[in-house]
């Protein structure tokens, strides 16, 4: 097994450096967490999922985790406000496993929460806390639905235990995609620009233009049509960073799914089809949605091979 994972990273390494430059892994900023630091963006963005119309953003409090502090653990935005715990996480990639991520996240800010008002946990009185509200914003190329809602309980294991789960976290996934939650884009200018600007740069893909040459491209189309335009401006070179970085991750993992899939057919398919696609599962190289289907059975079924 180890033999075989130094085969993919070799081959990952030496397509990264046909790119021109290696991807960072551990670069700290997302294009969508770099747009939405800015308190008048992230403002937008609350008032057009809330349907409100607040304008100061000094009334934000940031909450959001950095990975510089909290090893291995870094949200892309939250931020505290008119009494709820807003988290926002952008994916690229279909995760079932962001509520329990969610989870991880809110309970580290509510004990920052916690800490910072003096809150005592042994008091007799009930302690107010903020309403936590967590959305994925989601701008894969697999076709997706408008919104879906994420639960913690969805992974939850069969039991014969009848009562209620002590823990519930709830994501609601929205489709960010063009063509798709156009009333939320349309609310949100700068959104809707982040949006148009990944579209672009996957439009001139298409075209048969390298990933560089692609988003240059759209940079400069952008720039002219005044999309994100003292943005790109500014940030020229680190978008191109943050750009390469996620899109070679998606290429990544999908190329790691077809290399696992083929050196299963080489090696004589040395695992059984089932337990090939609960390591993928467990990886998350594929859905449990997604390893159900390719076994032929119902997720829950599937389910069944993961204890």
């Amino acid at each position: 097994m180890k033999k075989k994972q130094r085969k993919i990273t070799s081959k990952t390494k030496k397509r990264n450096r046909s790119l021109g430059k290696p991807v960072n892994r551990k670069y700290k900023d997302t294009l969508f967490r770099m747009i939405f630091r800015d308190r008048h963006n992230l403002l937008s963005l609350y008032n057009a999922l809330n349907h409100s119309s607040y304008t100061n953003e000094e009334d934000l409090e940031i909450t959001t985790l950095e990975d510089v502090i909290y090893v291995g653990m870094k949200n892309d935005v939250s931020f505290l406000f008119s009494s709820t715990l807003n988290l926002y996480e952008h994916q690229s990639t279909l995760n079932p496993n962001m509520p329990i991520r969610g989870l991880f996240y809110i309970a580290r800010i509510y004990q920052n929460y916690i800490k910072k008002h003096g809150l005592n946990l042994y008091s007799t009185r009930r302690i107010p806390l903020p309403v936590p509200v967590y959305v994925v914003f989601y701008n894969g190329q697999s076709e997706e639905s408008e919104y879906r809602e994420l639960n913690l309980s969805d992974s939850f294991m069969k039991s014969a235990f009848a009562g209620q789960a002590a823990l519930e976290c709830r994501a609601l996934m929205l489709n960010i995609n063009l063509g798709h939650n156009q009333e939320l884009l349309e609310s949100c200018k700068v959104l809707w620009e982040y949006s148009y600007f990944i579209n672009e740069v996957r439009e001139n893909q298409k075209q048969g233009l390298a990933i560089e040459t692609a988003v240059r491209e759209a940079q400069k189309s952008c720039i002219e049509k005044d999309i994100l335009k003292e943005f790109l401006e500014q940030n020229s070179a680190e978008v191109s960073d943050v750009i390469l970085e996620e899109f070679d991750q998606e290429k990544y993992e999908e190329d790691l799914r077809r290399e696992s899939w083929e050196d299963g057919k080489i090696a004589g398919m040395a695992f059984e089809k089932k337990e090939l696609l609960v390591n993928l599962y467990r990886k998350h190289l594929l859905t449990l949605e997604q390893a159900a289907e390719e076994y032929g059975t119902t997720a829950e079924e599937f389910q069944k091979f993961l204890l």
